[in-house]
């Protein structure tokens, strides 16, 4: 595969997969789709994508359940996460970083900014900088729960 960019897209909703596979293709990276967390799993345990974009409320798996059980297993536990979610609350926005998401995207959002978000975590990620990203993350939370 080279230098590409694969993106694994856990979504129920078709029209969200699509909106993330025609933006994450236009800035030539190569999508992988899964309707539900069970297919999704199953894909990223087969193929490990540079990252996932996960969202959270989906029938059978949720997003929560599906990340825990990627960071348990050894072939996918390095894998970037993104939360991808209409769930903007702050405490879900913590829960999703506290499992080990490394970011949170709430729906609606603007699909052009997730090629630059995706490729910010995969270099993240690749630096060994994972952590503190992370704890960025965790930091802006913190200031976002201090205002509230």
């Amino acid at each position: 595969m080279g230098d590409t960019t694969t993106v694994l897209v856990i979504d129920d909703e078709a029209p969200i997969r699509l909106l993330c596979r025609v933006n994450l293709e236009a800035e030539g990276m190569e999508v992988l789709e899964a309707q539900d967390g069970r297919i999704g799993l199953g894909l990223a345990q087969m193929e490990p994508p540079d990252a996932i974009l996960l969202d959270v409320m989906m029938p059978g798996l949720n997003g929560w359940e599906v990340a825990e059980e990627l960071l348990r297993d050894e072939r996918t536990r390095s894998i970037p996460i993104v939360f991808l979610t209409a769930r903007a609350d702050l405490r879900d926005r913590a829960r999703g970083m506290d499992i080990g998401g490394i970011d949170y995207i709430t729906k609606p959002f603007n699909p052009l900014e997730l090629a630059t978000l995706v490729r910010r975590v995969v270099a993240a990620v690749a630096q060994g900088e994972r952590e503190q990203l992370r704890s960025e993350r965790i930091a802006e939370l913190r200031g976002l729960f201090d205002a509230a």
